[in-house]
């Protein structure tokens, strides 16, 4: 048995209320797949939907280290099943890293999921949906404009594919979104940095048209942060413009949701009134010291205490459920500034949740992917321990039922088997709720 194999399967064992199916993608989303060329997608000429890169790489390896899956994407997710840990349905967002001890090749019985050589997973991947078959108008396509993800259930709006916190005293250290648009641009690719309104709704009407089955349920309006204007707006205008153009061309099609910044308690207001159901004011990571040194654009422009004011403040004007602040799990643990031990990362994590909880806000989180070109990726290839992860999602589940919470709206269903929800496993943790 490989010790990476000794390492899943112990944690398994020792943390049975955790769904098997949560350990294993907690280690697929912080360690990556290595891809057979079988495996790979033929790009938008296939029937499998391929790799939008929707907002960051999710890459453990520079574009321009990964050979032919550069040039036929790998699908934008897997769905795992059955195996020797019948494993129930597990959506999992895909993070390339050719060096990874789990691989995706095709076999005499199909695609299939390797751990160091062993068989562990049946691969089922996502089919080309018919609306990335239609272009725009003007020749864009729709998975640049408009790409779904979590098996089709949310449309990834990112408008604006800069962020303007930029430069090591400003951008987040986990953070590659600028570094994301310039490999896409150096590599030739489409990749539009601030994308017109009429765009988007030309690509949300193709969705609409062909989308026949209403899998897509909401969309997330989203993109760097402005800390001064684009076209001449503040960001809640600049992302609200979007929201109230949506809205009234598809009322009430799909759950509009916005990531920005924690923004006074006004441009709250005028993002639910431009139409917004649900607002991610992301404030990162809890703890004080780690915030100013992992997100000093956030610190500067800001401030954690005003950031944690104006998430309050957004309550009261979405309500709690429907203001829901991302955490990235694992950074907290990022050598050389984060804690020594997993006990101090989850207690210092667990006062945070236990701090938004307390008022009815439920935060989410996404699983740390360290990409190479970030900092905090570069002096952490491996990430945070798989033990933090599986730990967490404990801490998590138990804060929500101590606080008598639901799992946050806008994320599909939840529970093993059933999630869509595919950059983190906390939905698959969870228990069973319909969408």
């Amino acid at each position: 048995m490989s010790e990476r194999t000794a390492l899943v399967e112990d944690l398994m064992a020792r943390f049975p209320a955790i769904p098997r199916e949560a350990v294993l993608k907690e280690d697929l989303l912080r360690t990556g797949i290595a891809f057979d060329d079988s495996a790979l997608s033929d790009n938008l000429d296939g029937e499998v939907k391929p790799k939008s890169y929707f907002i960051f790489s999710f890459d453990q390896k520079p574009l321009a280290q990964l050979g032919e899956a550069a040039r036929r994407r790998p699908p934008e997710e897997v769905s795992l099943s059955g195996g020797p840990y019948e494993l129930r349905r597990t959506i999992v967002s895909v993070r390339v890293n050719p060096d990874s001890p789990y691989r995706a090749m095709s076999g005499e019985a199909g695609l299939r999921l390797s751990l160091d050589g062993r068989e562990i997973a049946e691969i089922a991947l996502p089919p080309m949906p018919e609306y990335y078959r239609h272009p725009l108008e003007n020749g864009k396509t729709v998975m640049e404009t408009a790409p779904t993800i979590q098996w089709g259930y949310l449309i990834y709006l990112t408008v604006l594919r800069l962020c303007q916190y930029f430069g090591a005293h400003e951008e987040c250290g986990f953070c590659d979104i600028n570094h994301n648009w310039r490999q896409h641009k150096q590599e030739g690719r489409p990749y539009t940095g601030v994308k017109p309104v009429e765009d988007v709704l030309e690509a949300l009407t193709l969705i609409d048209r062909y989308d026949t089955g209403k899998v897509s349920r909401a969309y997330t309006l989203t993109g760097g942060s402005v800390t001064s204007t684009v076209d001449g707006l503040a960001e809640a205008d600049f992302y609200g413009r979007y929201a109230q153009a949506i809205e009234e061309r598809f009322p009430g099609r799909w759950i509009g949701k916005v990531v920005a910044q924690a923004l006074p308690k006004a441009d709250a207001q005028r993002f639910k009134d431009y139409g917004i159901t649900i607002y991610h004011p992301n404030y990162e990571v809890w703890d004080k010291r780690l915030f100013s040194l992992i997100s000093p654009g956030k610190e500067r422009y800001v401030g954690r205490e005003e950031w944690h004011r104006r998430i309050f403040d957004a309550a009261e004007v979405f309500g709690p459920r429907y203001v829901i602040p991302n955490f990235v799990a694992g950074v907290e643990m990022a050598k050389p500034v984060g804690f020594a031990t997993i006990d101090e990362a989850i207690a210092s994590t667990t006062e945070g949740l236990d701090h938004f909880m307390s008022r009815g806000i439920t935060p989410r989180f996404t699983t740390w992917c360290p990409e190479p070109t970030t900092p905090l990726g570069r002096d952490n290839p491996e990430g945070a321990p798989l033990e933090y992860h599986v730990r967490l999602l404990e801490a998590y589940r138990e804060a929500l039922d101590r606080h008598g919470l639901e799992p946050p709206p806008g994320y599909g269903p939840a529970g093993p088997g059933n999630a869509v929800f595919s950059v983190s496993s906390f939905m698959d943790t969870l228990d069973l709720v319909p969408a």
